[in-house]
């Protein structure tokens, strides 16, 4: 699920509009290039009443204040795009493909290795980074957990063919899960 508050880019990526700039044309070509790497992909608007919460981390963001646990920030100092970069049209046939990553490496690799021996990666960049979020990992009996935010309790980790397996066990059946969003969620878990 992606949310935004521009109605404008919203609007874009649903294909309800269609772009009127260059600019423009190159962000929504390099998102249908991210968009292979979901499984599905949503995208809503946030009216501006409703987004208190994004307003806060912006100025959280911008004056360098004090970042409250469990919010991560990643700074960007040049556009995501290349202005120049040439915008390649995707036809509506190949838009319907869908795309199934390849196997990946097992994530948790990187945070088990450092709770058991504070191995770290040599850029110094990914080793704040997994300090930072190696907080929020335990080991138990061999197995990676994750603390939930709230509540402490202890989630298995697994990997993301693991992952994929659990999704399809609970959309299976003869017409899938009908179920809210919500209570898929909770299944998963």
């Amino acid at each position: 699920m992606v949310y935004g508050d521009s109605v404008l880019v919203i609007n874009q990526l649903n294909k309800d509009w269609s772009c009127s700039s260059e600019k423009m044309d190159s962000y929504y070509a390099e998102i249908r290039m991210l968009e292979g790497k979901f499984y599905g992909i949503k995208y809503h608007h946030v009216v501006h009443d409703q987004n208190q919460l994004a307003d806060h981390l912006s100025k959280l963001g911008s004056s360098r204040a004090m970042i409250p646990p469990g919010v991560f920030v990643q700074d960007l100092p040049t556009p995501s795009i290349k202005e120049d970069k040439e915008v390649e049209e995707v036809p509506p046939a190949e838009q319907l493909v869908l795309v199934v990553p390849s196997p990946v490496a097992d994530w948790r690799k990187q945070f088990i290795k450092y709770l058991i021996s504070a191995e770290v990666p040599a850029d110094k960049t990914e080793i704040e980074r997994l300090v930072h979020r190696s907080k929020l990992y335990v080991l138990v009996d061999g197995s990676l957990m994750r603390k939930s935010a709230k509540e402490g309790i202890l989630q298995k980790c697994i990997t993301q063919e693991e992952g994929v397996k659990l999704l399809l066990k609970i959309h299976s059946g003869s017409c899938g899960n009908h179920a809210a969003s919500r209570t898929l969620v909770g299944k998963a878990f």
